[in-house]
């Protein structure tokens, strides 16, 4: 059996089938608990809610926007998995390693507390990332990362396209994202994306607030979102959570080099 066909530890992967979509939603907007989660649960979709917790936004009933810890754990109990978008929302750039991993320590000892799993997943803030974050979450055992459309594509911070997962070629901890909504993105954006989820391939969809009232330009219209559902259900898209991915992929199999993966699929794109 090939390497492909096992994870580290000898379990057998699934085969990849096509349309398989992975479903996230960043910064722990009010609409997750009140109006995203119910949706996806009715429909039996997948998700993973990657939370932060800016100046203690969290504990504050002046944070109106924003979910509670109480109502994440509620996501959680309805099936969704949290997963950890740092404390205060920084560029990874600009931190230390010890920076970052007192930011990832801070949202996993509060989902501990609110009898959350410990999150495995992660989603780089602002979509930026660097070498020195990827070994800091390897270290802490962290299994797969969502980053953002860049360098394969133009990053439009209202909404745009980017490159399907390619688990033969993307590293697990820099997974990149191929649709994310916003005013620039729709219906025929998420379509196209649904077409690169082939022939292994797997896209990764990130949403924001549905309504996102503190960031207009990754807002997501409550009714156009119910649509984006719809055409997912009738596609016949398979929707997981991000944690579900190794089902599929051994996140051990990476390449060794993280981002010399990324600056490779830019040098074949641009000779093409």
């Amino acid at each position: 059996m090939s390497a492909k066909a096992r994870s580290s530890a000898g379990r057998r992967l699934r085969p990849i089938p096509d349309r398989l979509v992975v479903l996230t939603f960043d910064d722990g907007c009010k609409s997750d608990a009140a109006f995203v989660a119910p949706l996806l649960e009715h429909c039996g979709f997948g998700a993973t809610f990657f939370v932060n917790d800016a100046s203690g936004i969290r504990d504050s009933r002046a944070a109106a926007n924003y979910v509670t810890w109480d109502e994440v754990r509620g996501i959680h109990e309805a099936g969704f998995e949290i997963g950890n978008h740092t404390r205060s929302h920084p560029s990874v750039e600009g931190l230390s390693g010890d920076q970052f991993r007192l930011e990832l320590e801070f949202i996993k000892q509060r989902c501990v507390e609110h009898g959350i799993p410990a999150p495995r997943t992660f989603c780089y803030p602002g979509f930026y990332f660097c070498r020195s974050a990827v070994e800091v979450l390897a270290e802490k055992g962290y299994i797969f990362a969502r980053r953002g459309v860049f360098p394969e594509f133009h990053y439009d911070t209202e909404g745009g396209r980017g490159p399907a997962y390619d688990p033969a070629v993307d590293h697990p901890l820099l997974i990149p994202t191929t649709g994310f909504s916003g005013p620039h993105w729709g219906l025929d954006d998420l379509a196209w994306a649904i077409e690169q989820a082939a022939g292994g391939r797997i896209a990764v969809l990130c949403f924001h607030g549905v309504p996102d009232l503190d960031h207009p330009w990754v807002h997501t219209d409550p009714e156009t979102f119910r649509k984006y559902v719809d055409f997912l259900r009738d596609s016949r898209c398979t929707v997981i959570a991000m944690r579900d991915l190794a089902q599929y992929v051994d996140p051990s199999a990476g390449p060794c080099d993280p981002i010399g993966a990324i600056e490779r699929k830019q040098k074949c794109k641009q000779r093409t």
